[in-house]
């Protein structure tokens, strides 16, 4: 059941939505790109994918309806990135919801701001990231301060993000793998395409959100 959440952030309440299924196996907190809200359609998707596998799930606005009509503001990555740093420390914070396990998923821009709060939390906060046709450049200064296990994924036609994906990857200092989507563009539009994105990132989730400490201890032992 979807529950509508007012989540305070310094001055501003955010709009969210959240999904707990029975016996959660760890709670994943969308962080959407610039110009969009909650209310995407893709990751709408992603999240009813994952919450049919067993996932609680939080879709929210990280900017009001007012500081969204600013273009400058949409892309404050710093701004959206202590949005979605409040947002997790008040989750964490409420009984109904502190006992998850917590791990972001980022799309386009979003990416960025969710490296960028894994970065400021740590790996005990934020045990996994997903990256959907990210800009993780945009995080450039804090990737090798990410120690939480990262995926990015980007679409095969996709090739400008493809290059600043790898960039990024390489200055990455942790558990991480770059995966490219066959046949699939910056929107994962192609039929099939966004399927195969819930079907990598669930596999991830589940491996490093849901078996956290086991799967974390056997990586780093190869």
């Amino acid at each position: 059941m979807k529950i509508e959440l007012d989540i305070p952030a310094d001055d501003v309440m955010l709009k969210g939505d959240i999904v707990v299924p029975d016996n959660s196996k760890g709670l994943v907190i969308f962080s959407h790109g610039s110009g969009s809200s909650r209310l995407s359609p893709r990751n709408r998707f992603v999240a009813y994918t994952l919450e049919t596998q067993g996932f609680a799930t939080l879709l929210f606005d990280l900017l009001t309806e007012k500081e969204d009509l600013n273009y400058q503001t949409r892309f404050d990555i710093d701004l959206l990135t202590q949005r979605l740093v409040k947002a997790t420390e008040w989750l964490k914070s409420q009984q109904d919801y502190k006992q998850l396990n917590a791990g972001y998923f980022g799309a386009s821009t979003g990416a960025a701001s969710a490296l960028r709060a894994a970065a400021v939390l740590g790996p005990e906060v934020v045990k996994a990231v997903v990256s959907r046709g990210g800009r993780p450049d945009l995080a450039e200064r804090v990737l090798e301060s990410v120690k939480s296990p990262i995926l990015l994924l980007a679409g095969e036609l996709d090739t400008p993000v493809i290059k600043l994906n790898q960039q990024a990857f390489k200055k990455m200092r942790c558990i991480k793998k770059l995966t490219i989507i066959p046949g699939a563009s910056h929107l994962f539009e192609e039929p099939g395409t966004l399927e195969e994105v819930t079907r990598h990132a669930n596999e991830w989730f589940l491996k490093y959100l849901y078996r956290y400490q086991k799967e974390i201890e056997k990586d780093f032992i190869k």
